[in-house]
Parts: C-alpha cells; structure tokens; sequence
C-alpha cells in the first residue's frame, strides 16, 4: 500500500496529456511516524508470561494495520497499549523467572 497517494484532479488536454494542481500535492503533511512497537513485543514473546505476550503482540499489528488504514489516532492508541503490555510482560517475566529461582533454589537439598 502507498502512503504517498496524492489527489490527481486531472484534465486530458486535446493532445493527451493530464496537468494537475501541484499546490494540492505540497498543502498535504507527510503521516506521523509508524510506532507499533513490533519488534519489543515480537521479543516479549520469549518471556514466560504467554497469554499477555500475545495481547502485546496482538495490539502492535492492530496499530500497523491502523496506520496503514489512514487512521493515525486509533494507530498511536494501539501503539501505546502494545508498549504498556509489553512491558507488563516482560515484568511479569522476570517476576515468574525469580520466582522459580528462589523455589528451586531453596528447595534443594544438599
């Protein structure tokens, strides 16, 4: 899909040729930057808090196909619960992972 579609309000002449308004092509603002946070959440994967990984994972390509769509706002929303759930994932990780090192290692008997 292009980004860069712009609004051709052509007129052929008698020798077919289109002109356009290059002023309607310069007024038009480039689209905000992409933040879907897809990579981050592609590596929340590997934590072991999987069904909000998958949450993560789910809103960062709900904000890809949002800006792809034209909706910007909707776009940043998503990306930014993507970035909150990513990170409640990897904290989530890192929670579980001591856990289970503090069981297992106190547990142990020597």
């Amino acid at each position: 899909m292009a980004l860069g579609v712009f609004n051709s309000q052509g007129k052929s002449s008698l020798s077919g040729s289109t002109s356009f308004d290059h002023s309607s092509i310069e007024e038009q603002e480039p689209p905000p930057p992409l933040r879907s946070y897809l990579c981050l959440t592609i590596f929340t994967c590997f934590c072991p808090a999987h069904p909000v990984n998958i949450v993560a994972l789910v809103f960062s390509i709900m904000s890809r196909n949002s800006y792809y769509d034209g909706d910007y706002d909707g776009s940043r929303r998503l990306g930014k619960n993507a970035l909150y759930v990513a990170i409640a994932s990897i904290i989530i990780g890192l929670l579980v992972v001591a856990i289970t090192c503090i069981v297992h290692f106190t547990t142990m008997d020597f």
